[in-house]
């Protein structure tokens, strides 16, 4: 372990980057092992801030020795009978202590005013107040303590009040000494175990204060409670007894019943190399600590990470599902069905059109071209069934989407609560219908504009006037519509039979090269655009996966900087 400020230059640069990592991993996801992973995450920033950090930072820094303890258990009155004067407010009611009090030799100031060491807490002064300060530490100064040691008086550690528990646990992570007060009734609780086990884990300095033991039970209780200590890993920690006592007017404990923890303090406080021992055991135990927590995060930003995965996968696999349908909607025949065919049948008859192309195609033209004279234009009705038919199979297809999406995520870690905290990704937009259809318009009007770019020569265009050039962009998007895999039986016929004669139309006035050439710009123009606004649709669901802030290489950001702290702490 590192001794030296300058040997630990180093080292702090690399616990330095760690923690910088540590504050950026996002844990948005509110999934099985999340809870865990940012309550640890919450006290790695913790350790690392009001500990590891100022202690490498200030390695000859005064030793700061916690009082922890369970409720009613005398920390605050044992901590001014240390100091002979009350400087912690103790009491009948609970809890007294609820906000930390750090008390310090006058020449000691310098280190705590400054905020090195909790780094969250705001600094007070004076006489405790009548009601609590939170996010507070006061600091006490008092000739009594020795310089070289500051002790801080805690919350209860089981507190019926969570964020003087939470408090608590906070300031056991920042002591380089850690004091547990417990009593002959108390000590064998289950809460400050679970906190002593940490400690004895996280390698912690410890020293118990037995309190308020009855002289007929010392000699049962004391050594029952250095077992259980020794069974925890603890076994070379200090015991000390305090027993039961009436307190003098002043509201301390008489100097006879404190007089040896008095005496032990007072040696550790004079003692450099001491003080440097327990620092260096604690500080070490800190460090190795950093490794288990770290990987524990690295797990669970990982864990989000594939959550968000699958989540946005979910999404990519539902659209392109969506735009592989359309594709096939659009090129398999099945949009020259139905309200398509009728229209069509209106236009050129349902004979043998097939057999006789030739004359079937001057009967095209002739009602096309009648349309000038003011009769009636049953290609309308042909070009409002396509458009019609087109439009309902963009949009069926990305409401289908949607509604594939939302069922997925509620399956999928972490979706549900997406979904509850943006209930419109559920269903699609709600314009995705009038959208659809105005992408329908504007792909017709690239259609015309693919004609009229085709129609170079003077006789071409001729021929497009003889049909006008919306009854070649009907032709046209017949053409592109023409596979006919999805039709069956009799609509196999007269669907071939459409695609037949207008093709047959367009290769009279294009050739039948520019026919197909146009007929495939013309179907991926469609499909381009009809991915856009799927991609509109997907970027819902993009959008709010990106809000709650799943960042990509966290995990291997925190494995990389956890192995550099390694390297830096041989």
């Amino acid at each position: 372990m590192t001794t030296t400020a300058e040997e630990a230059g180093p080292l702090i640069g690399a616990v330095e980057s760690l923690r910088a990592q540590v504050a950026a991993a996002r844990l948005p996801l509110d999934l099985v092992v999340t809870a865990g992973a940012r309550s640890n995450r919450g006290a790695l920033l913790h350790q690392l801030d009001d500990y590891v950090l100022p202690r490498l930072r200030s390695l000859d820094a005064p030793l700061l020795a916690v009082i922890g303890g369970s409720t009613g258990a005398g920390k605050s009155t044992l901590v001014n009978s240390i100091v002979g004067n009350e400087v912690s407010r103790s009491g009948v009611l609970r809890p007294t202590t609820t906000s930390p009090v750090l008390v310090h030799h006058p020449d000691d100031e310098a280190w705590f005013s400054d905020r090195r060491i909790l780094p969250g807490l705001s600094r007070v002064t004076g006489a405790p107040g009548k009601h609590p300060e939170p996010g507070t530490v006061r600091l006490v100064a008092s000739s009594a303590l020795p310089a070289g040691m500051a002790l801080l008086d805690a919350p209860d550690i089981d507190s019926v009040v969570h964020a003087n528990r939470a408090i608590a646990e906070q300031l056991l992570m920042a002591a380089d000494l850690w004091l547990f007060v417990t009593t002959a009734a108390r000590y064998a609780d289950a809460v400050p175990w679970d906190l002593l086990r940490d400690a004895s884990a996280r390698g912690t300095a410890v020293a118990i204060v037995l309190d308020r033991v009855e002289p007929d039970v010392v000699d049962e209780v004391r050594p029952h409670l250095v077992e259980m200590l020794r069974d925890q890993g603890l076994g070379t920690s200090p015991v000390f007894t305090v027993p039961e006592s009436s307190l003098t007017p002043e509201g301390l404990l008489p100097e006879s019943a404190t007089s040896r923890l008095r005496a032990w303090l007072e040696a550790l406080a004079g003692d450099a190399r001491a003080r440097s021992i327990v620092v260096a055991q604690t500080l070490r135990g800190a460090m190795a600590s950093l490794d288990g927590r770290v990987d524990e995060l690295v797990d669970a930003t990982r864990v989000q990470a594939a959550a968000a995965d699958a989540l946005r996968d979910a999404v990519e696999t539902a659209y392109a599902s969506a735009l592989a349908a359309v594709e096939e909607g659009v090129s398999d025949g099945t949009l020259l069905r139905g309200e398509v065919l009728a229209r069509w049948q209106e236009l050129v008859g349902t004979g043998e059109f097939f057999k006789q192309v030739e004359t079937t195609v001057s009967r095209v033209r002739d009602r096309m071209t009648a349309a000038v004279t003011g009769r009636p234009r049953p290609e309308e009705g042909l070009d409002e069934a396509l458009h019609t038919g087109v439009a309902a199979l963009v949009r069926a297809h990305g409401e289908s989407a949607s509604s594939t999406v939302a069922r997925a995520w509620r399956r999928l870690p972490g979706g549900a609560q997406l979904l509850d905290d943006r209930p419109e990704l559920a269903s699609p937009d709600d314009p995705l219908g009038d959208r659809a259809d105005r992408l329908v318009r504007d792909w017709q009007g690239q259609l015309l504009q693919l004609i009229r770019s085709e129609s170079g020569s003077r006789r071409t265009n001729a021929r497009v006037a003889a049909y006008g050039v919306n009854g070649v962009g009907l032709f046209l998007m017949l053409v592109t519509f023409a596979h006919t895999g999805g039709l069956t039986g009799a609509e196999v016929g007269i669907a071939g039979g459409t695609s037949v004669l207008a093709q047959r139309v367009l290769e009279a006035i294009f050739g039948d090269q520019a026919v197909r050439s146009m007929a495939a710009k013309a179907r991926r123009l469609l499909v381009e655009d009809v991915t856009a606004l799927y991609a509109a649709e997907r970027g819902r669901f993009e959008a709010a996966l990106e809000d709650v802030g799943v960042a990509d290489g966290q995990a291997e950001g925190l494995a990389r900087a956890m192995g550099a702290v390694r390297e830096a702490n041989p």
